[in-house]
Formats: structure tokens, C-alpha cells, sequence
């Protein structure tokens, strides 16, 4: 779609700290003629480190660099470039990132996170995108009832984008939002019916439940829902990201995550290696504060932005 290619940009922009670090640090790298020697090996894992790739990763690229030096396959800095692409989109296997749609009745797509970590701004991107670009009929479901300003937040995001919203009082029991959300989709014919749940620490246990209780509601009442627990995780938030997806998949078994905030501090190195511990796949990454600071994420354009270049042209 047209929206994608126009995205790039902002892709590369939010990436641009990276990038930088890249053309600053690690481009220097690469300057043709340099010769490779064990000197240089070294200081390319120093500076690919800085990038949060990851040690382990890292190490394989240094390695797959070495090995075809060492056979006199490469010897020249600027020829292991090549190498380290093809090395990065290795560590992407292919995987199914798109959502996919029932043919009748809501899609749910169940959202959690913890508190901080751009939710509501998230779900607001995703909402935007699924009416504007799939040409969906959307609802959002406001069962973050614990947070302070949480259901006003979403109603303001659902009524700027033109979507329906469900929400109880301050307070009130999520679970019971949910259910009565999923009615309410069944009976509206909607296509997309999102559902919020409360920011909470994956170590908080009865919360956790809490969780897993809207998941069961949902289930109960649109058969095969939700379709899509998706997590959101600060892409600032390093190896703690880690942590928070393992307790939440344990809660309801996540199958997509939207990477949120990497256009803040975050060094885009570090979504090699969510991928890499976690192994679900990354579906969507947030790319700034409007609605529209979306982009759907796909291996070989990210690690084109991350290298600050043009967008491939299409094969």
C-alpha cells in the first residue's frame, strides 16, 4: 500500500540514532581499502555492541565476517558489509507478521502491556491504520477501568479517528467492559474489535490473572477470540522488555508484539534481539505520537533505515 512506501521516512527518522551510530561508529568500518586483521575484528564488536544487536548475535556476525576473511574470501572492510546484511535479515526468520481477519464477526485483538509503555497511543496507531488503510469497521474497548484518565485517553484517540468506543465508569470490573464490548461488536457488525486491558507489572500476579480473566471473557463470547494478544513493549526498556513478554505470554499467550517508542532513546539494535529471546514475530513498531506513526514492520526495510539508505526499490 501506498501509506508504506510513504512511512519509510519516518522509519528511517525514527531510527536515525541508530543510524547515526552506524554511519558515525560503524560506517567507519567499512571505508573501502581498509584491510581486515584481528584488530579490526575486534573493534567491529565493540561498536556493533553499543548498537544493542545483542552479544550472542554480535559474535555471529564477527564470526561469519572471520571465517571468509580467513579463507581469503574477503579483505577488504568494505567487502564484509554484505556480509553483515545478509547476516542481519538471517536473524528474521520468515514468519507470519500480517494480521489475518475472520470471514465473519469481530477480529478481536487483545492488547496489553504495562503502564509507560505507549498502550493507549499504540492502540490508537493500530486503530488508525486498520480503518484508514484495511478499510475496517473498528471498535475499541476501554478496559483499562484502573488507571487514572486511562478510559478518557482512549475515548479522545477513538473520537478523533472516527472510531466506536466501549467504556464503563472509573473502576469498574474489566472483565465486564469486555464482555459487554463483545456484544456490542457482534451487534454493530464489527470487523476489528480491540480490546485495552490494564497497564500492570508482570510480577504482580493478580493482575496478571485479572489478564487472563478478560482473555477467557473474550473467548467466551466471539468463538476463536481473541485472534491476536498482542504486547506492547517500550523499545527504551532493553532487556526488561525481555522479561515483561515471557511473564505476559505465560498470561495469554502472546503471538504478536508492537515495538512502541522507537523513535525515543532506543538504539534499533535492540529489536534484533527481542526477536531473537522471544521468538514472536514483531508486527508493528511506533514511530512517533500521532495516529499515523505506524509502520508494519518488515525485516529488510528495517535494516535498510537502520542503515540510513533509501528504501530498496521493489523486486
Amino acid at each position: 500500500m501506498g501509506f508504506f512506501s510513504k512511512s519509510f521516512d519516518k522509519l528511517k527518522g525514527a531510527l536515525k540514532k541508530t543510524a547515526d551510530v552506524l554511519n558515525t561508529d560503524v560506517r567507519t568500518l567499512f571505508v573501502p581499502g581498509r584491510q581486515i586483521d584481528d584488530a579490526w575484528l575486534d573493534e567491529f564488536e565493540s561498536k556493533f555492541i553499543r548498537g544493542d544487536i545483542g552479544v550472542k548475535r554480535v559474535e555471529e556476525l564477527k564470526g561469519a565476517i572471520r571465517e571468509q576473511w580467513r579463507l581469503g574470501k574477503i579483505r577488504n572492510a568494505n567487502e564484509a558489509e554484505e556480509i553483515v546484511r545478509k547476516k542481519l535479515l538471517s536473524f528474521f526468520p520468515a514468519e507470519d507478521r500480517e494480521l489475518h481477519f475472520v470471514p465473519s464477526g469481530p477480529t478481536v485483538i487483545l492488547v496489553a502491556g504495562i503502564n509507560g509503555a505507549g498502550k493507549t497511543t499504540s492502540i490508537s496507531k493500530l486503530a488508525w491504520l486498520l480503518k484508514n488503510e484495511y478499510q475496517k469497521k473498528v471498535m475499541v474497548c476501554a478496559s483499562d477501568t484502573f488507571r487514572a484518565a486511562a478510559v478518557d485517553q482512549l475515548t479522545i484517540w477513538a473520537e478523533r479517528i472516527g472510531v466506536e468506543i466501549v467504556k464503563h465508569k472509573m473502576g469498574s470490573d474489566p472483565a465486564a467492559v469486555a464482555y459487554d464490548a463483545c456484544e456490542a461488536a457482534k451487534a454493530r457488525n464489527i470487523d476489528v474489535l480491540i480490546v485495552d486491558t490494564a497497564g500492570r507489572l508482570h510480577t504482580q500476579d493478580h493482575l496478571m490473572r485479572e489478564l487472563t480473566k478478560i482473555r477467557d471473557v473474550v473467548a467466551k463470547r466471539i468463538e476463536g477470540a481473541p485472534q491476536v494478544s498482542m504486547l506492547v513493549l517500550d523499545a527504551t526498556s532493553g532487556q526488561n522488555a525481555i522479561a515483561q513478554a515471557q511473564h505476559f505470554t505465560k498470561a495469554i499467550n502472546i503471538n504478536g508484539i508492537f515495538l512502541a517508542k522507537l523513535d525515543g532513546t532506543a538504539k534499533g539494535g535492540v529489536v534484533v534481539a527481542i526477536r531473537d529471546q522471544l521468538g514472536i514475530p514483531i508486527k508493528f513498531m511506533g514511530l512517533g505520537e500521532t495516529p499515523q506513526d505506524i509502520e508494519t514492520f518488515d525485516p529488510e526495510r528495517f535494516i535498510t533505515a537502520l542503515f540510513g539508505e533509501k528504501e530498496p526499490t521493489a523486486k
